[in-house]
């Protein structure tokens, strides 16, 4: 109770407990922020990552307190093992490797324990191929046919998320990397072929993984299948931007918005970021966004979605 804990390389950002958990929501929702999306950071690992399906889980009992404190906001959970595997890697280690077939049962199983726990919407993160065919099904089996699935089709192997994984959530992986499972970040046209394999399987939204860097794929996914479209601005992008503005080499929240409405004008339909907050402060007041050094076009920007 009462943990409101800084992280390190995010600054503005935080490891919460669920009491301060449920009052950023509110905070959050006042703002005009219509979605959060939840992570998990477990007091326990262990090698099969037992505790992202626990009935108990952190995401499980924070799933059912939001709802009861702040139903309107769509809670969004994510879907992956690496914050409950001792390995940090997304699924079950087997003789060095990461099984994929054995780690979609375990996927499948954490989606469902979200479902049953009350949350709008499931949102894989482990890139195992079939995770969303294995999580339809399950999900269907267990009547949450209605449930969507905001699937991560395109995540990049990037470096962009190492104060995310060493600091947000204490998963960085104890061994090897993720490139078996993570796509290429030279490799574009292996992006549209993963979306594509989502879309078959049953996904309702697709997800590009990191945004800013990504912003051709983004153009081109939104051009080639005309999906509902999200993109994660993720921890190293709000760390550059952040560092350079407290070193004071630029604007922090000119830079900001120029960066979230250059997603929104690749294709973007929803945008996850650590800079929600900030974000809807300034979209939300016409006074503020006016004093920015910006030439956007007012309705343009007003219209973004911050998750």
């Amino acid at each position: 109770m009462g943990i409101k804990r800084e992280i390190e390389s995010l600054p503005g950002n935080y490891q919460m407990s669920i009491d301060c958990l449920v009052e950023e929501a509110v905070e959050a929702r006042a703002l005009g922020i219509p979605a959060v999306l939840l992570f998990g950071v477990p007091n326990e690992k262990d090698e099969f990552g037992s505790g992202s399906h626990a009935h108990d889980g952190i995401v499980q009992e924070a799933v059912r307190a939001l709802k009861q404190a702040v139903p309107s906001i769509l809670v969004i959970t994510d879907v992956c093992a690496c914050e409950y595997t001792e390995s940090g890697h997304c699924g079950i280690i087997q003789d060095g490797y990461l099984d994929n077939d054995l780690s979609l049962d375990l996927i499948a199983k954490i989606a469902v324990s979200h479902a049953q726990a009350g949350c709008d919407m499931v949102a894989p993160a482990a890139m195992l191929d079939g995770q969303i065919q294995a999580m339809r099904k399950a999900l269907d089996s267990h009547g949450f046919q209605n449930l969507p699935i905001m699937a991560y089709s395109a995540k990049f192997a990037s470096k962009l998320y190492d104060p995310f994984f060493k600091h947000g959530t204490q998963s960085a992986v104890s061994f090897g990397d993720k490139r078996t499972h993570q796509m290429d970040f030279f490799n574009s046209d292996e992006a549209m072929r993963e979306i594509a394999l989502d879309i078959e399987e049953g996904a309702d939204i697709v997800m590009v993984k990191p945004a800013l860097f990504y912003l051709d794929i983004v153009y081109r996914a939104k051009q080639e299948f005309r999906m509902p479209l999200a993109v994660y601005d993720v921890s190293g992008e709000y760390a550059m931007i952040d560092a350079a503005a407290r070193m004071g080499r630029l604007d922090r929240d000119a830079v900001m918005l120029e960066a979230l409405s250059c997603m929104k004008r690749a294709g973007a339909d929803i945008i996850v970021t650590y800079f929600a907050k900030r974000a809807a402060e300034l979209l939300r007041s016409k006074e503020q966004y006016g004093q920015a050094e910006t030439d956007y076009d007012s309705q343009e920007t007003e219209g973004m979605k911050i998750r």
